[in-house]
């Protein structure tokens, strides 16, 4: 009965790998397409929302089949809850993903207003965010994740300029005021990218010693 437990527990660490590549690829390819104003791209990343949600629901089936079929103890049942709240905050990043991109196909292709570079170092630092959260889990390392949730502050600092940024533009006399609302509105999802991969990076604390800052 237990090798059969540990293989579904493999399979677990297996489909939960699997998402976050799923996740990690939806974001990078959100922001190549803002970077390049790539419309093809940023329709991908609508595409791909589904398989997104679908590994994370039979995800959560098999965390559940865990939990009724089987009698995890303390260390397996904090790994399994642990989980069910990761796969949450992985789903609602490819979401956020996706309306990135669906911003950026909104936008035509058409040239910025102002420059992205602060939104642009948002992405990169949400991503290397995600994927050290998603690597801590994998590789069971509490340092990782500690590292990420201590880096929490450098993407509100960036979201912090963006914003001001954008909205110096937005009172100017600038025209298509629009898209700088639109800019912004990427940058506030970035910035929620950032927060979900702390979200994972304290489950991943907890999984591994029992406490839990939620």
């Amino acid at each position: 009965m237990r090798n059969r437990f540990e293989e579904q527990l493999l399979l677990l660490n297996n489909m939960l790998t699997e998402l976050g590549g799923l996740v990690e690829a939806a974001i990078e390819m959100a922001a190549k397409a803002l970077e390049n104003r790539d419309i093809d791209l940023a329709r991908q990343v609508m595409e791909n929302e589904e398989d997104i949600d679908r590994l994370e629901k039979e995800i959560e089936d098999l965390c559940m089949r865990l939990l009724l079929q089987q009698q995890p103890v303390a260390r397996d049942l904090r790994l399994i809850s642990a989980a069910l709240k990761m796969i949450t905050d992985m789903e609602r990043i490819g979401d956020q993903a996706a309306d990135i991109a669906e911003i950026i196909a909104m936008m035509g292709g058409a040239p910025y207003v102002t420059e992205i570079v602060h939104i642009a170092q948002m992405a990169k630092a949400a991503i290397k965010m995600v994927t050290q959260s998603i690597d801590a889990f994998v590789r069971k390392d509490l340092a990782i994740a500690q590292d990420v949730i201590a880096r929490d502050d450098e993407v509100d600092d960036l979201f912090d300029a963006t914003k001001y940024q954008l909205i110096e533009f937005i009172r100017g006399d600038g025209d298509n005021k629009e898209q700088a609302i639109d800019l912004l509105m990427i940058a506030k999802y970035f910035e929620r990218i950032g927060d979900h991969a702390v979200n994972i990076a304290e489950w991943v604390v907890y999984s591994i010693t029992g406490e839990s800052k939620k």
